[in-house]
């Protein structure tokens, strides 16, 4: 009696030949570059370093295209953002101790926002690992220990037979829901030590699904049918999954108003009647989803951006559909769904029954005019035309990369996305120097369209280096730069704290002379002339920068 599980795929003969005769000259480095063709990956981003260089030297004899970046950080977020645009996973190629160190925060962005990176790094000698200080150029005492606390899994390598398995396991890591990055570590002599292992041919790696329980969608189900105020939180494990098509039906079955996270961003048609958009940091918003008698919380942790700083207090019941276990129930209590976005909103769709609500939209447009007419009494017009300059300049097929900057701020509330998958920030991690890179990493992935990327002048001074690669593979990004100065949200914050800023101003560069150094053409705007030199810009083939003095004011919080 056979079982379908042992049943084995028998090699083709000219597998077998491939096999039994591989060429010449091929090493550890080999085994990582076949292995990752295999599994589909056609670019791979990264620094090169001394104990990686046999994997390095291997890409010359493959197929994969190599785009290397200036810093290992940067390297990071320019694959969390291919990742991001493709939901492939992007493979990072690193050296070992500070190279491999230098990526952490990059990482950690990657994996608040469940982005799926495939870090791979060198290792000191297999003499060397055991923990004993051999003083090896780059040693850690335990390497892999930096990472663990911050990727999803983590897979040493100690032989080079070992390599393909260890990289198509860390690939299916990265793509199983949640997605997110993963680590493997190379010793440098395994890399670089000749192997008489033959051609990686194989390849195909699925990753595990993970499907709601069906007695807990039933409950949904039959709360969310019979509920008298029904509403939805959308985050980015919509987006991840792409199944904002299957929110929408959802959405529109129930009558339910979505309002969708930072992460989110969307997920869910902007101008749709039930659309309460992003102001989900806005009190009103919060009262709204509180007096909901059940709330839909899909692909959210309803962390401290999404619970508008934890004053989030629901009254109904929650319902919430997470991928991530470790942020099902961790804020509130709920009919916790341990899915995937996708999977379990179309076991909803099948369950659920029509719930018609005359009075839903007009609900939401109620919501909608208070938080417009908040907005209005506090004198932010030109915040408000900056960020309108921009979304009528940027094309509504472009994606944007935002980094931690005042605008930024502005945007995950105001800005309208027009699809998902297509307005990203650092939200995840809150690190600086986002914007830039990872705008890099998606025109890598599409550089049929322009790609927007936004910084502060104190963020853009992260991701300056990344300017020269820009200028090297020619990638249609153009960068706004919004000079003020200094780090002015901070600056904002201590005022209103102690009465003044400390740390907060800057001595800057001229950013328009700097880009042209590197030969990327810079014009200095006005609020004015914003939204045609940024258009003229993004119409441009290849990388610009528009540089935007201005000094913009956050509109008041409403958690305080």
């Amino acid at each position: 009696m056979t079982h379908d599980h042992d049943l084995v795929l028998r090699p083709t003969e000219a597998q077998i030949s491939a096999a039994l005769n591989p060429p010449p000259g091929r090493n550890g480095g080999d085994l990582v570059v076949e292995t990752l063709a295999g599994l589909g990956a056609t670019t791979v981003f990264g620094l090169p370093g001394q104990h990686a260089l046999g994997m390095f030297d291997a890409l010359r004899r493959s197929d994969l295209r190599y785009v290397g970046l200036r810093v290992e950080n940067n390297a990071g977020f320019a694959a969390d953002a291919y990742g991001r645009i493709t939901g492939e996973a992007a493979p990072l190629l690193l050296s070992t101790g500070p190279g491999a160190l230098t990526s952490l925060a990059a990482l950690q962005e990657a994996a608040a926002a469940s982005a799926p990176v495939l870090a791979i790094s060198s290792q000191i000698p297999t003499a060397g690992l055991g923990g004993g200080r051999h003083g090896y150029l780059h040693e850690l005492p335990d390497q892999a220990a930096s990472f663990r606390g911050v990727v999803k899994s983590v897979h040493t390598v100690r032989a080079q037979s070992q390599i393909p398995s260890a990289v198509a396991a860390a690939w299916k890591s990265a793509l199983t829901a949640p997605h997110g990055p993963v680590w493997v570590e190379i010793p440098q002599d395994v890399l670089l030590a000749e192997t008489s292992v033959p051609v990686v041919t194989g390849g195909d790696v699925f990753p595990d699904e993970l499907p709601p329980r069906p007695e807990l969608t039933a409950v949904a189900a039959d709360l969310l049918s019979n509920a008298a105020r029904p509403a939805i939180i959308a985050g980015g494990g919509v987006v991840r999954a792409d199944a904002s098509r299957k929110l929408r039906q959802l959405a529109e079955l129930l009558q339910a108003p979505v309002v969708t996270t930072p992460g989110g961003k969307g997920a869910f048609p902007w101008t749709h009647p039930l659309s309460l958009q992003s102001w989900i940091e806005d009190r009103y918003t919060t009262d709204f989803l509180e007096d909901a008698d059940v709330l839909l919380v899909i692909g959210s942790g309803l962390g401290e951006l999404s619970s508008n700083y934890h004053t989030f207090k629901p009254r109904g019941r929650v319902i919430q559909i997470e991928a991530d276990l470790g942020k099902l129930e961790s804020n509130h209590p709920a009919l916790g769904i341990h899915a995937d976005a996708r999977l379990a909103l179309q076991a909803l769709l099948e369950t659920v029954t029509e719930r018609p609500d005359a009075s839903a939209a007009d609900r939401v447009r109620d919501v909608l005019s208070r938080v417009t007419e908040r907005i209005a009494s506090q004198e932010l017009t030109l915040e408000q035309e900056v960020l309108a300059s921009v979304r009528r300049a940027l094309p509504a097929d472009s994606p944007s990369f935002w980094d931690m900057t005042i605008l930024a701020y502005w945007a995950w509330s105001a800005f309208d996305a027009k699809g998902p998958n297509r307005m990203h920030s650092a939200q995840g991690a809150g690190g600086l120097g986002y914007g830039f890179p990872a705008a890099l990493g998606a025109a890598a992935a599409d550089p049929t369209r322009p790609v927007l990327a936004v910084s502060g002048d104190g963020g853009a001074l992260y991701s300056i280096a990344e300017l020269a690669t820009a200028r090297q593979y020619d990638l249609p990004v153009t960068w706004l730069i919004v000079d003020d100065g200094g780090y002015g949200i901070l600056r904002e914050y201590m005022t209103d704290a102690f009465g003044q800023a400390t740390a907060t101003e800057l001595t800057r560069p001229d950013y328009v002379a700097l880009a042209e150094s590197f030969g990327v053409p810079g014009v200095r705007t006005t609020p004015e002339t914003l939204e045609s030199d940024l258009a003229k810009a993004l119409a441009s083939p290849g990388p610009s920068v528009v540089v935007l003095p201005a000094v913009l004011r956050m509109f008041a919080p409403t958690h305080l």
